[in-house]
């Protein structure tokens, strides 16, 4: 066979590469939770049009009504993190900077919850968000892969 020819048929033969077999279990189980997660946060900014009360609760923050400030913040939350989770789980090139600036996102917002939310909100109470526990893991397995995720040819 002619080399020339050859090397133009060499692609075909490739495996295609998966790169979602970089991400752990629970990386891959958080992104369904999430991207769930960002259509029920859509879904309740439809709800409280015509029902009063839209609890929305994460990292500390709580609200009644979704159209609020602290009900649009917890919704714009949900949504980076529900699109962090869509750009992991579909192998989009740029979803390990997007799961970085969610992860750095949430530990901010986790810490504020426990150092600045309590002096705000008078009770002057300290607690322990047990998320942080997960995020900073999530952030250093992403940066772990970046590497490898960026340099991997996909068909």
């Amino acid at each position: 066979m002619n080399p020339e020819l050859q090397s133009q048929f060499e692609e075909f033969d490739k495996p295609p590469v998966i790169r979602r077999k970089l991400l752990p279990w629970w990386i891959k189980t958080f992104c369904w939770i999430f991207m769930l997660l960002a259509v029920a946060a859509v879904g309740s900014l439809i709800t409280n049009l015509f029902v009063p009360n839209v609890n929305l609760s994460l990292y500390g923050f709580s609200t009644d009504t979704a159209y609020s400030g602290t009900g649009l913040f917890i919704i714009s939350i949900m949504l980076l993190k529900g699109f962090a989770a869509y750009s992991l789980w579909f192998e989009k090139p740029n979803a390990i900077n997007i799961a970085k600036i969610d992860a750095v996102v949430g530990i901010a917002i986790c810490i504020a919850s426990m150092f600045i939310l309590p002096f705000t909100m008078g009770d002057g109470h300290f607690s322990l968000r047990l998320e942080i526990l997960l995020l900073i893991p999530y952030y250093m397995k992403v940066n772990k892969i970046e590497y490898e995720w960026d340099n991997l040819e996909t068909i």
